[in-house]
């Protein structure tokens, strides 16, 4: 007999993510070099992208159907959009950090930290990880840190996150 509190059973104390959601948990590490260094970029040249946007074709193409618009308006849509995808990645990475820090074994974490933190290819991972240890058992570590991560990004919140937001 499960006891419920509220709208949480005790099934859910340790939480086992889905296919569906480890598949979603692995495309956004494999995002997270990517969110890492726009963010980092953004915090550096948020007034330099402000400006570039003005000045230059991107706030143009905004609207494709008109291409005289006012480029000061697209430039601070531009501007709204890029500030909205910084406040994502932020989310998303801050979520991912977390879940990272949960993951138990040693192994596993240093595999996740060489493939996705870092932004290493599956290759260049079997190779950091040294002699004498095979291809299949780095890729057991991935996947075994794919699915620590997804189960404690679904403790979070982060897979209703984000079929709310998109």
């Amino acid at each position: 007999m499960a006891m419920a509190w509220g709208p949480w059973e005790q099934g859910e104390l340790f939480a086992e993510a889905s296919k569906e959601e480890i598949q979603q948990a692995e495309f956004y590490l494999n995002k997270y070099k990517m969110m890492t260094l726009f963010m980092k970029d953004f915090e550096n040249h948020e007034k330099e992208m402000a400006q570039v946007a003005v000045d230059g074709e991107a706030a143009r193409r905004i609207d494709q159907e008109d291409l005289h618009a006012d480029k000061t308006a697209n430039a601070v849509i531009l501007q709204e959009k890029q500030k909205w995808i910084y406040s994502q990645y932020r989310i998303f990475t801050s979520l991912i950090n977390r879940a990272f820090d949960q993951i138990i074994d040693d192994e596993v974490r240093k595999a996740v930290q060489v493939r996705f933190i870092q932004g290493h290819s599956r290759r260049d991972t079997i190779l950091f990880m040294g002699k004498g240890v095979s291809a299949s058992t780095v890729d057991r570590r991935i996947e075994a840190g794919v699915e620590s991560i997804a189960n404690s990004l679904k403790l979070t919140g982060f897979y209703d996150y984000i079929k709310q937001e998109f």
